[in-house]
């Protein structure tokens, strides 16, 4: 018999913002899969695991590379959906741990397309998690969104083309993994003097900070776990 498949938010780096549904799958299962870039040297996700649920899991390391070329992505899913599905097939309970929500902007969506289409008889659950859209608001004391205002979350580390139209059309937008591109965006919001901006890095971890002032920051080393909350002003 098959084994199940969760994937599991665990929040955006604070331990103590697991929820406790996921930390009693988490307690259970055989196997933790454990997504990493080239760029870590440590997963974020499992770190924040260790700090909560006792012990020993076999780990399943799964390695994405940070390309844009869509051949080498669709590969390492491929390979990657297929470690997954080999520890599934022998039995074993399998979670994929991913920090914030599985279904934000998380690997866990093309290896869940994987499993699906390649093993449709597999159970499947996700189990969602705090992400950082609402924990950075949390964090400074402000308020996403109100009454009938709109929300737009936009991945900042592609394209910003569209940004001007996006502004006109929502009024409060994040910008998702920013540091890269903070420079250009301070300089592109400088231009409005009816909205507030809100810099929030590594939300969760002990060395979080955030900052309104955004000149400030652009000699800083910042990290890709980092978003920018901009808002227009309220008349009120």
């Amino acid at each position: 018999m098959a084994g199940r498949f969760y994937g599991i938010g665990v929040g955006p780096g604070d331990p103590e913002l697991l929820t406790i549904k996921a930390q009693r799958i988490l307690t259970g299962v055989d196997v933790l899969c454990v997504p990493k870039s080239r760029m870590e040297k440590e997963s974020l996700a499992l770190t924040t695991v260790k700090a909560v649920v006792p012990g020993d899991h076999k780990l399943l390391e799964l390695e994405f590379p940070m390309s844009r070329d869509r051949a080498v992505l669709e590969n390492s899913w491929r390979q990657a959906g297929q470690m997954v599905a080999e520890e599934l097939l022998h039995g074993r309970d399998v979670a994929f741990i991913t920090i914030g929500d599985p279904t934000l902007y998380s690997t866990y969506g093309y290896l869940l397309r994987y499993i699906r289409g390649n093993h449709p008889d597999i159970a499947v659950e996700t189990i969602p998690g705090v992400s950082s859209i609402t924990a950075c608001p949390a964090y400074i004391n402000e308020p996403l969104v109100e009454g009938e205002e709109k929300l737009a979350v936009i991945p900042a580390a592609y394209d910003l083309d569209d940004l001007q139209r996006i502004m006109e059309t929502f009024d409060t937008v994040v910008l998702m993994k920013v540091n890269r591109r903070l420079p250009e965006l301070v300089e592109y919001f400088n231009r409005f003097d009816n909205i507030a901006t809100y810099f929030v890095n590594r939300c969760g971890f002990p060395d979080q900070f955030a900052s309104d002032q955004l000149d400030t920051l652009q000699e800083q080393k910042l990290h890709y776990m980092s978003l920018l909350i901009v808002k227009k002003r309220r008349d009120y």
